[in-house]
């Protein structure tokens, strides 16, 4: 008898060992909501999934990605509901829904798919949001509320509210808020018109233009009254964002223009090269990047004193192999400088390539800072333009505080005088060339980050950089930075409704308008300087 009772125990022990799994998938609630999704009839589908979704269960996400990827089936023999992993060929790899159990392949014959159409995926997509509000990470439960403005469906109107209720951070709030408007502004409540008034986002506007064409005079009139106050709202950001990309141009146009400033201001060069020194300090950038590729943000950084050398080292080159012999002959100069324009493209084309390159943009210049939802600045042209005005500030720091600084503006006054007094002209002549062609270096490492680096970019920027000096004062920097912010920013309002070749066209007009009445520009120099 005792030999019996332990021949019975030891069964029973084994039985439970081989079969956990059978037991736990048993007494799983997971199994009984997954059965009466895989045999809901299509009026019972929406019920199923409510059921998933309000259960609670930490699986019910990943069960509904999978139903809406259409990655959930039925074993045919056993019931059992697995998720496809891989439906390539004819066997097919799936795991447990329960367990995640991987249980390898499976001939696809053997597998009875739970059938999803797109207007189930639609409803999905609110009831996944929903459960995405419950995330720790604040990013996750934004984007999950974001997403759910004007898909909200009824059966989810009191559990969204009850997670407003709970809910702390006040972005999210009011994008919950804003969803809960939207659907009711859609069932005809007048009172959520005044939540979507404040709202900038799309899928508000477009919930109150439904809204206004309503039969409900009253909810159209006051849908209509909040689209005018959204109007105004918008054309503020509009505004607001073009001046900011106004701005952001007229720092590159300050950074091309500022080097050809101070050598056009103290020599007199008409340096048709300046724009290849521009297109130097981009190179640089570029061959930064390629000894450093799994560090852009450290190369960029080195690419600025790097930039600076290479540029001012070939001005230094062209001002001792051409420059200085060509002194008092600006026609000369000009035909020389644009040929040595022609020489360094070809150069670059010859010795790297005649195709664009381009330069990686470091991942905390990425991006943008999202003022609301009509307004966004990009982080790169918010850095290029913080650039311009350290750049600027350094230039003024130099030609103010420093023996170099003082000896430039006396050349500039009077170049004979200041020779008299023991300075020599000549090495502030190769300084200020070097100096000049440096911050045109530094240019081009701003520029490789809002376009791409090739031969031909300084030609791009030549022709503005003489508008700038003209327009600003010749060798006056605080000429330089107001001209170049005031053209980038004129060219920027006028693009819109001219288009970018007319409005460089029309700013050229005002341009030689302007200096038939200023010859000199807005500050031009005065004193000596302005006698030489």
């Amino acid at each position: 008898m005792s030999i019996i009772r332990s021949l019975t125990l030891l069964l029973i022990a084994i039985t439970m060992t081989v079969f956990p799994a059978v037991h736990a998938q048993d007494n799983d609630p997971g199994q009984t909501l997954l059965g009466n999704l895989a045999d809901a009839r299509p009026a019972q589908i929406e019920d199923a999934i409510n059921a998933i979704a309000t259960s609670g269960d930490v699986r019910a996400r990943s069960w509904l990605d999978a139903y809406g990827n259409n990655r959930l089936s039925q074993v045919k023999d056993t019931g059992r509901i697995v998720v496809v992993l891989n439906n390539r060929g004819l066997d097919w790899t799936i795991s447990d829904a329960l367990t995640g159990e991987d249980l390898g392949e499976i001939s696809r014959r053997e597998l009875d798919r739970i059938p999803v159409n797109n207007l189930i995926r639609g409803q999905l997509d609110g009831i996944k949001a929903m459960l995405d509000l419950d995330a720790e990470d604040r990013d996750i439960r934004l984007a999950s509320a974001e997403s759910m403005m004007g898909k909200v469906e009824a059966p989810i109107v009191a559990p969204l509210e009850e997670r407003l209720e709970l809910e702390e951070d006040p972005k999210v709030r009011e994008r919950i808020e804003a969803a809960l408007a939207i659907y009711r502004v859609g069932e005809g409540d007048i009172e959520a018109v005044d939540v979507l008034a404040g709202s900038l986002h799309s899928r508000a506007r477009a919930a109150l233009n439904n809204a206004a064409d309503s039969d409900d005079p009253e909810l159209a009139t006051k849908a209509k009254a909040a689209l005018e106050t959204i109007e105004q709202k918008l054309k503020l950001n509009k505004a607001a964002e073009t001046l900011y990309f106004g701005l952001s141009l007229g720092s590159v146009l300050v950074l091309a223009a500022i080097g050809l400033a101070i050598t056009f201001g103290v020599m007199g060069v008409i340096n048709m090269a300046h724009g290849e020194l521009i297109m130097l300090g981009a190179y640089t950038t570029w061959g930064m990047q390629q000894m450093l590729p799994d560090q852009p943000g450290l190369a960029l950084i080195l690419s600025i004193p790097a930039g600076f050398m290479v540029a001012a080292t070939a001005g230094i080159i062209i001002e001792r192999s051409v420059i200085q012999f060509l002194k008092g002959r600006p026609l000369e100069t000009l035909l020389a400088t644009f040929g040595i324009s022609l020489i360094l493209q070809q150069l670059v084309r010859t010795v790297i390539s005649p195709q664009n390159r381009t330069v990686v943009t470091p991942e905390w210049m990425s991006g943008s800072i999202v003022v609301n939802d009509a307004l966004s600045l990009t982080l790169n042209r918010m850095y290029v333009l913080g650039f311009a005005l350290v750049v600027f500030a350094a230039l003024m720091l130099i030609m103010r505080r420093t023996r170099l600084g003082l000896e430039v503006r006396a050349v500039t006054q009077n170049r004979n005088m200041a020779r008299s007094m023991g300075i020599r002209a000549t090495r502030v002549d190769i300084m200020t060339f070097a100096l000049g062609s440096g911050v045109a270096g530094l240019a081009g490492v701003a520029l490789s980050q809002l376009t791409n680096v090739g031969p031909n970019l300084g030609q791009n920027y030549i022709i503005d950089s003489f508008m700038v000096v003209v327009f600003g004062g010749v060798g006056n920097l605080w000429g330089t930075l107001i001209a170049g912010l005031s053209l980038g920013t004129i060219n920027q309002l006028l693009e819109p409704w001219a288009g970018a070749v007319l409005a460089k066209i029309i700013v050229l007009v005002f341009i030689i308008l302007f200096i038939q009445k200023r010859p000199r520009g807005l500050f031009p120099q005065k004193g000596r300087a302005a006698e030489g």
